[in-house]
């Protein structure tokens, strides 16, 4: 366990050297407000560290290693690894495998860190820590023995996979895929004022409904900022729908809503109603709406297209055994069908088109779109 700023600083001058580290990192999303980074597993083919950031005044150390671009860094599923680092630190890793996408392009029949263990080395993890909070201290040994064993085995997956995908030819797939991975960051989130609007059910409220909706998740937003605490464990946003349309503005009434409940209504029950209340009052000429979508005027022409793309897609997934989107998701599809590229170089203009996509099937999808115009 490294758990001082020295002790990690240590840590990074012996392992810089190392040719591969496997890492990953703990966070607490489902416990508090604003996630962070409360813990950091790294493993070279033989040792396994775990580092504390709360004891080591959080993750900046690593940006020099991270930046020395001496060590390739082996994640599973490093996308939310990568986002939260760079929120946090502004961390960026230079070098990376995944170990995720790795069997995806190997069409693994679990692609999950817990099913390749099982597969591969009979190891089972204990899914009672999967929603662990990491922020709380101390961890018990149970915990540190779970952390631990998320990159343990991670060398040794890589090496085996490295082999089989270069021996199925998908290898330079899969880096191009990890290398892209690399410029992965936080995208900036709407605030409460105007994030309420993606709560699924929230189209089928009223206007006035709506503004009750709002005032009620600006409420429970800051009121978990505040506590730090996961928005959900304050009311979840079914609840909050519930309160939004019956807008209830009396605590008993309230203790009869699911997801409310007497204890709820006692704790929370005036903010509620005050928060139902800011949303009664707003005049009518301002209340909240959905914006309305643009839309595409008919093109019989872009239909086939990408009708025809889709079909082709569909036969090289039969063909050489990939999912369909992860050949070409339908979103890169609609970019070819509605560009209309007839150059390879033109292809690789499109928006979310590989290079490794555009040197095994490009003149395949050229053809496509020629047949179709």
């Amino acid at each position: 366990m490294i758990a001082t700023p020295a002790a990690l600083e240590s840590l990074i001058d012996g392992w810089m050297g190392e040719p591969v580290v496997g890492i990953d990192t703990e966070a607490a999303s489902f416990h508090r407000y604003r996630d962070r980074v409360y813990l950091v597993q790294l493993s070279t083919p033989t040792s396994t560290v775990i580092v504390d950031p709360l004891g080591t005044a959080g993750i900046e150390a690593f940006r020099r290693w991270f930046e020395a671009d001496c060590t390739e860094f082996i994640f599973h599923d490093a996308d939310y690894d990568l986002r939260l680092m760079h929120r946090e630190a502004g961390l960026r890793v230079r070098r990376l495998f995944d170990t995720r996408i790795a069997a995806q392009f190997l069409n693994l029949p679990g692609i999950g860190l817990g099913a390749i263990l099982e597969q591969r080395f009979g190891v089972a993890t204990d899914k009672r820590f999967q929603r662990a909070d990491w922020s709380a201290r101390p961890l018990s040994p149970e915990m540190i023995a779970y952390a631990a064993t998320d990159t343990r085995f991670l060398p040794a997956i890589r090496d085996a996979f490295l082999s089989e995908l270069e021996e199925a030819g998908r290898l330079d797939w899969v880096l191009e895929e990890c290398k892209l991975q690399t410029g992965v960051e936080w995208a900036p989130t709407d605030p409460p004022e105007l994030s309420f609007f993606r709560i699924k059910g929230a189209r089928d409220l009223d206007r006035r409904a709506l503004a009750v909706l709002r005032e009620l998740f600006v409420w429970r937003e800051r009121t978990a900022e505040r506590l730090d605490r996961a928005s959900f464990r304050i009311l979840g946003n079914e609840t909050l729908l519930l309160l939004a349309d019956k807008q209830s503005r009396n605590t008993n009434d309230l203790a009869g809503i699911r997801g409310v409940g007497p204890d709820n209504a006692a704790r929370w029950g005036t903010e509620v109603i005050a928060a139902v209340e800011r949303g009664l009052a707003i005049p009518d000429d301002r209340l909240p709406a959905f914006e309305r979508t643009a839309r595409f005027r008919p093109d019989p022409a872009f239909e086939v297209r990408l009708d025809r793309l889709k079909q082709w897609r569909t036969g090289l997934s039969a063909r050489i055994g990939l999912p369909p989107g992860l050949l070409a998701p339908n979103g890169t599809l609609e970019g070819i069908a509605r560009l209309v590229p007839t150059t390879a170089s033109a292809l690789l203009g499109v928006a979310g088109v590989r290079r490794w996509q555009v040197r095994e099937f490009g003149n395949e999808i050229l053809t496509e779109v020629g047949r179709s115009t």
